[in-house]
């Protein structure tokens, strides 16, 4: 049974009160979730997630007053002493579009079309207020492939604990760089998942990231994969 503690606290940020409430009306259907506070734009957003410390925010990208791509970053970015970092979900009309990339470089955990299921929804914040990434491989293979045409950026500093991985940590780190799943990564270095969960959990340790959608990320832009020089399975 679901206790109070238990209950996975949500924010609905959108500028259109039909989706908004919409969403909110279809999280709070579930028993394990609580939809705390709503926003309409990217401005109140980072206000009441400072306020009420939700679990996921999910968060729709155009706004007004600030869009959800800055609102993400002052979240996930910088935060009070005390004030839990929320999981952003950035909620889009356009299957990867071009500000979803700046969201992911942002901080954002994920993505999830406007016209997604019910189901979908609720897997996904489930999915998020685990700690889990949500970028199938599929969807990630197609990030990189972007990153693939996008020119390198010489002005990225490497994070600090890239220095200290392993050699068994850069070799994973390049295979979800690439797109792989755990079991597909076990399978490529002919290990158990327990023991890549290990590494991959390791690596976003070192690296102070917080999922592996920011590993792929930093990946590419901080020189360690060249795009172009991998190719997606």
């Amino acid at each position: 049974m679901t206790t109070p503690s238990s209950l996975i606290r949500v924010v609905v940020a959108d500028d259109h009160v039909v989706v908004r409430t919409g969403f909110a009306a279809l999280l709070d259907s579930q028993p394990d979730f609580t939809v705390v506070q709503t926003a309409s734009s990217g401005a109140e957003a980072v206000r009441v997630c400072r306020e009420v410390s939700p679990d996921v925010v999910l968060m729709d990208i155009r706004m007004p007053e600030m869009d959800g791509i800055e609102a993400t970053r002052q979240l996930v970015g910088s935060s009070p002493d005390g004030v839990a970092v929320p999981r952003v979900l950035i909620l889009t009309t356009f299957d990867l579009d071009e500000y979803v990339y700046d969201a992911l470089r942002a901080g954002a955990s994920g993505f999830l079309l406007k016209e997604v299921t019910a189901e979908r929804l609720f897997d996904a914040v489930r999915v998020v207020a685990a700690g889990d990434a949500l970028l199938a491989p599929g969807i990630t293979r197609r990030l990189i492939s972007e990153f693939a045409l996008m020119p390198a950026r010489p002005d990225v500093t490497p994070p600090p604990g890239m220095k200290a991985l392993t050699a068994r940590e850069r070799e994973v780190l390049l295979l979800v760089a690439e797109g792989l799943s755990n079991p597909e990564i076990g399978a490529r270095l002919v290990v158990s998942e327990e023991t890549v969960k290990t590494h991959v959990s390791r690596i976003l340790g070192k690296l102070a990231l917080r999922d592996r959608t920011q590993a792929v990320i930093a990946a590419y832009e901080t020189g360690l994969v060249v795009p172009g020089t991998r190719k997606p399975e």
